[in-house]
């Protein structure tokens, strides 16, 4: 039996993990799934006063999967830093031993002339970063701003090991031979020692490990240029902490619309998946928002975590079915718009269709 724990957070996550509920419910006839639903984010901190309480960790420590709606708000913001909703996210991720973030970045045919490129630069991108996520720069010590001498002085330190890198790049790797064979890693080679270790030991897993699938290597300002000039001849993109933050947003704009990006973050046991919208307090409780990432994020749930790609395959060409029959909700389109739960349910319906 399979567990999932949904942690619907704050704002629009109650209703876009509603719509992720009735999917999840369909396929429970055919596979042995079970889930449970729980408080996080700013939801906790009003009923429990933290983010994350030790229950809630044991349960995502005991599922094989957590599917995240959204955290934080304006009610939260001026809480100590390590009561806002946000630190939960943090913890939950260290917990998980979540390494390795994921996030698609694919133009559906339906919304290409949202795109802000040309729509014969975007036609068929479909871009997957594999983004190191508990290193690099954002958690290297010492870090500090201090004076000295007269001036102030601000530092942080970009520090990998080698075990780190390899461990990223076997996610990588792993993925691109469930797509299309490629490769495209990232770094700053020609200037800093670390980033030359980072195209070292990625070269190594390669070469003894990988030989089948093609290996890309890219300078980081060269990738954020060449995404936008070729994005359709990229599959996945590997890259460290600050140089994946960075792409994967330029990737996300390719696409068109936030509200159609699901992402996750994964490690060798769990995997914790999110839509890369944020809670939206000022359209909460409207029955407006989009459920498509949300949906998405499940879909990849089912491939990564449950080991169920077919799943996957078909809540992907749901939506895109879904999309191309003109079915929009409101931050997509401006006719045939649906509601929240309405958009749901024409995806549901193609999932039954297509099945």
């Amino acid at each position: 039996m399979k567990k999932i724990l949904i942690l619907p957070g704050d704002g629009i996550g109650q209703e876009v993990t509603n719509e992720c509920l009735k999917v999840i419910n369909f396929f429970k006839k055919n596979h042995k799934i079970e889930h449970s639903e729980d408080l996080f984010g700013g939801a906790s901190i009003d009923a429990n006063g933290e983010p994350l309480t030790r229950d809630v960790l044991d349960k995502a420590l005991e599922a094989d999967a957590v599917l995240l709606g959204a955290v934080g708000g304006p009610k939260w913001e001026n809480l100590e830093h390590n009561l806002k909703p946000e630190k939960g996210l943090l913890t939950l991720r260290k917990e998980l031993e979540a390494y390795a973030n994921l996030r698609p970045g694919k133009v559906f045919p339906a919304l290409i002339d949202a795109s802000t490129l040309k729509k014969n630069i975007v036609e068929g991108t479909d871009i997957f970063v594999v983004r190191e996520l508990t290193g690099g720069i954002y958690f290297g010590e010492p870090r500090y701003i201090k004076k000295i001498g007269e001036k102030r002085v601000g530092s942080n330190n970009l520090i990998y090991n080698e075990d780190e890198i390899a461990r990223v790049a076997r996610k990588a790797f792993d993925i691109a031979r469930l797509r299309n064979n490629k490769v495209t890693s990232l770094d700053k080679a020609n200037v800093l020692e670390v980033m030359q270790l980072w195209r070292d030991v990625v070269s190594e897993i390669h070469q003894n490990e990988y030989k089948d699938v093609e290996l890309e290597h890219l300078y980081i300002d060269n990738a954020a240029m060449q995404v936008i000039k070729r994005p359709s001849t990229f599959d996945v993109i590997l890259a460290g902490n600050l140089f994946g933050d960075i792409i994967s947003d330029e990737i996300a704009e390719l696409t068109g619309s936030l509200g159609m990006l699901p992402s996750a973050s994964i490690g060798d046991k769990h995997g914790i998946y999110e839509p890369v919208h944020g809670s939206a307090p000022d359209i909460a409780g409207q029955n407006i928002a989009n459920p498509i990432a949300a949906i998405l994020s499940l879909g990849m749930l089912f491939k990564y975590s449950l080991d169920l790609p077919e799943v996957h395959d078909l809540i992907e060409k749901s939506v895109s079915l879904t999309l191309d029959s003109g079915f929009r909700t409101k931050d997509i389109g401006t006719e045939n718009t649906l509601t929240c739960s309405e958009m749901g349910d024409e995806i549901l319906k193609n999932i039954d269709k297509l099945s």
